[in-house]
């Protein structure tokens, strides 16, 4: 419904309301005649009745829990106490011209006596229970609990596949200073051995030892369709992407963002890529040297 719909509605209701109330404000009125109230108390008691029930029922929309209950205890009091005078104006003829005697409102005196009591106190329950309403909806609060609850469920089961990616990814491994070479004794020869140009060093990425938060579980609908792979599909991957690419630029962020992969899994593939290439150049090398030493 859009905003002009709902404006017509309400004026519709208003003017409904407005009506009714035009309606119940003549039976009241004379009924505050017979009980003695003069023409100005007369004429004001029909808010007394009418005016504390739509008081109640504004309150009844804004509170809650058990002020909510009480309003509604209100607004069914005041609406049964104003149904009744109404009836009792259209069963006494006399109220309309103002020919009855005072403070007789019924021919049988029990009915009478319990009439004059209801007229005459709904004025004085209206300043109780109207004060009564006004303070609880001015010291109302909206309760915030329910809507901190449902927040806190959508951060803990949205989707966690950026969390999880940021959460593995740690700082580079920070290379200690190079060794000393120990100290020689002096005339004791020393055996210098050469190093195998086959077997490289490979370097150990540092674990993050940072622990991981509990982000709950993953809603289906947010899990990745691409089926998991093994450590060789995920490396023939990582060669394909990243075979026609320089030295300087095969790093571990790149390859993450090349073949989709976690941090850690990218440092892995890093480490053997490159120890791949330095084993592939060792052995182009390798006969270069040996034909350098022939001919020596």
């Amino acid at each position: 419904m859009n905003r002009t719909a709902k404006t017509l509605l309400v004026l519709a209701l208003v003017g409904v309301v407005g009506m009714a109330f035009r309606v119940s404000w003549n039976a009241l009125r004379d009924v505050a005649r017979a009980i003695g109230a003069d023409a100005t108390g007369a004429t004001l008691y029909p808010f007394v009745v009418d005016g504390l029930m739509a008081l109640a029922l504004v309150a009844a929309l804004v509170l809650v829990g058990d002020d909510r209950r009480f309003a509604l205890r209100v607004l069914a009091a005041y609406t049964i106490a104003s149904l009744v005078l109404n009836y009792v104006h259209g069963l006494v003829p006399a109220l309309h011209g103002q020919s009855v005697d005072w403070g007789q409102l019924a021919d049988w005196d029990p009915a009478n006596w319990a009439l004059v009591l209801l007229a005459t106190s709904l004025p004085v329950g209206s300043i109780y229970f109207g004060s009564d309403l006004v303070a609880k909806v001015l010291h109302y609060r909206p309760d915030i609990t329910i809507d901190a609850q449902k927040t806190t469920e959508i951060v803990i089961n949205r989707s966690t596949s950026d969390l999880e990616e940021s959460a593995n990814t740690s700082l580079p491994p920070v290379e200690g200073p190079p060794a000393l070479p120990a100290p020689e004794p002096v005339g004791v020869p020393v055996a210098v051995e050469s190093a195998p140009v086959d077997s490289p060093a490979l370097a150990v990425a540092a674990e993050s030892v940072r622990p991981r938060r509990a982000t709950g579980r993953v809603p289906q609908a947010a899990r990745t369709t691409r089926p998991k792979r093994t450590p060789d599909q995920l490396l023939d991957e990582a060669r394909t992407a990243t075979a026609d690419w320089p030295d300087d630029r095969l790093t571990a962020d790149g390859i993450r963002k090349a073949v989709s992969t976690s941090a850690e899994k990218a440092r892995g593939l890093r480490d053997t890529l490159r120890a791949e290439r330095d084993t592939d150049n060792a052995v182009t090398d390798s006969p270069q040297d040996d034909t350098a030493l022939v001919g020596a």
